[in-house]
């Protein structure tokens, strides 16, 4: 890059022109060498094994949770998280390799979200550290009877089911919705981690170079942490409205992602227009969502049926049944991603329209 930039400087507009169109021929090739096609091709290693996937510490991780024997919802889960990864790498790669990203923020978001995959699925080696850090937000004693491991959620809970105002359909309803929140309070804790590292790596800084590049990405992390705070704050108000209030007969939604899309929508700056549009593509989507639960339910039955069949011993019996559960375990696996694909745009499709300025 340093040498054309030089011979524009000397030889002025017309070697100007010749660059521009060298870089655009680069582009191209470059492109190329990430384009679908190649991308779709199913993934080998060097020595022309077929793998899973296309990066080398996917593979790695992918086939640790094969050695952990996974449940077969987890692992399905897994791999469709897995899979986005992969895509969100292979599209990092591509802008790295047009000079893009020089930030490195794009870089350390790839880096936060592997890092989530590991602790979600238990493979940090972190997991007996982290319950015993008390500067997290679970700051207790789990106690019989904890059913969210958070005594917020395990009240709020508690309440709901005795206030006698939700249906068995309801409080199933509600009960992912707990779940769901869950979830998200495991990951701010898998956020605060790596910030809490970032932070003890900074002060060992010597190049001052290095420094700025370091603190950069610790305000990236910092602000994060500060949405997901914001995004946690917001969710427990909405299950403490709910707890005291019930579901309304206006409610619009039952499936806990599909309610978090809708919730931050409605406090962004998209027309009534729009958010009617959007309204219907959250239902397609939530469509999607329950298919894939569906698939998932099925994949559970499916291998405890073929587990019961092991045991008896018969293998032709067992030949079938593992077939039909390779195929449901293939399924679950495209519709998770496509799901979570979805999901993904979505939530990028709303946060790109920006939020109210009280949100900022």
């Amino acid at each position: 890059m340093a040498a054309y930039t030089s011979d524009v400087l000397v030889c002025g507009n017309a070697t100007r022109t010749a660059f521009v169109k060298v870089k655009k021929v680069r582009s191209e090739a470059t492109a190329g060498k990430y384009s679908k096609e190649i991308n779709e091709q199913k993934a080998s290693d060097k020595n022309n094994n077929q793998v899973e996937f296309r990066i080398a510490k996917l593979n790695q991780v992918w086939e640790k949770a094969i050695r952990m024997q996974l449940a077969p919802v987890r692992l399905s889960e897994l791999h469709s998280d897995l899979k986005i990864q992969e895509k969100d790498e292979l599209q990092w790669k591509k802008i790295k390799a047009e000079g893009l990203d020089e930030d490195g923020e794009r870089e350390a978001k790839l880096r936060r979200n592997f890092n989530i995959i590991l602790a979600k699925y238990g493979m940090d080696g972190k997991k007996d550290t982290r319950a015993l850090d008390s500067n997290r937000l679970k700051d207790h004693d789990v106690k019989d009877g904890d059913t969210f491991d958070d005594p917020r959620l395990d009240k709020l809970w508690n309440k709901a089911k005795t206030s006698g105002k939700f249906s068995d359909e309801e409080l199933q309803t509600l009960q992912r919705e707990f779940h769901h929140h869950k979830d998200k309070i495991n990951e701010y804790n898998i956020v605060m981690d790596t910030v809490s590292r970032t932070e003890e790596i900074h002060k060992n800084v010597i190049s001052p170079l290095e420094g700025d590049m370091k603190e950069h990405v610790l305000h990236q992390k910092h602000a994060d942490l500060k949405q997901r705070m914001r995004g946690l704050n917001q969710g427990f108000e909405r299950l403490r409205k709910i707890t005291h209030e019930g579901y309304g007969a206006d409610s619009e939604f039952k499936e806990p992602r599909v309610i978090e899309l809708w919730e931050m929508a409605k406090r962004s700056n998209l027309t009534e227009v729009e958010l009617d549009s959007l309204k219907e593509e959250l239902r397609h989507f939530e469509t999607k969502v329950e298919k894939h639960q569906h698939y998932q339910e099925q994949l559970e039955l499916s291998h405890q049926k073929l587990k019961h069949v092991e045991a008896l011993g018969d293998k032709e019996h067992t030949m079938r049944n593992k077939e039909k559960y390779n195929a449901l375990a293939e399924k679950a696996r495209e519709m998770g991603y496509k799901m979570k694909k979805h999901l993904q745009d979505l939530t990028n499709k709303i946060s790109q329209n920006g939020l109210q300025h009280n949100e900022l």
